[in-house]
């Protein structure tokens, strides 16, 4: 019986460790990395038909933001001490199958669920192949991991297309808004 529970336990650590912290699969489950990027997707996505900035969170629009998840790939993930999650994913590009745009960004989670409390955008890629957008926002998600931000990366334009000087993120609306008649 020892022998099993030392097997298991092995077991369990193995399969513990083939992920890494800065991999979803590190912190959840596959349908539970699905429900919260079908989540996330509520969010950054355009709208569902019918839908307002009001209702567009309603149950009757889920099943649009779970039509797109096959479009959308959770890249990175990490979770700090405070229980702040870091992301980086990737979505497509409107109209164009052959590009991809990087978002990175940091939320937290309502105790004990997956669904968002606080959520912001901390930046945009620019559109590129699906290669170039993994490579350049994964060295942004490590950048905004360690240093907290990414403050001096947003003048790198081939990197960040957001924000910038027209356009900021408002963490209340959770929507990019213009800058222009701001200041």
């Amino acid at each position: 019986m020892n022998k099993l529970k030392s097997l298991l336990f092995c077991g369990l650590f193995f399969l513990a460790s083939c992920h890494s912290k800065d991999e979803a699969a590190f912190y959840y489950s596959k349908p539970e990395q699905d429900t919260l990027v079908t989540n996330i997707i509520s969010i950054i996505s355009e709208k569902p038909a019918y839908a307002s900035d009001s209702t567009k969170f309603q149950a009757r629009f889920r099943s649009e933001y779970v039509k797109r998840l096959p479009e959308f790939q959770l890249i990175n993930l990490s979770k700090d001490s405070s229980g702040t999650y870091t992301y980086f994913l990737s979505r497509p590009v409107a109209g164009r199958k052959d590009l991809r745009r990087g978002v990175l960004g940091t939320f937290t989670l309502k105790p004990n669920t997956l669904e968002i409390d606080q959520f912001e955008e901390v930046a945009n890629t620019p559109h590129f192949d699906e290669e170039t957008v993994k490579q350049r926002g994964g060295f942004l998600f490590n950048a905004l991991v360690k240093q907290g931000n990414i403050t001096e990366y947003l003048k790198m334009k081939h990197y960040v297309e957001w924000p910038d000087a027209s356009l900021i993120y408002d963490k209340k609306k959770r929507s990019w808004v213009s800058t222009i008649g701001l200041y």
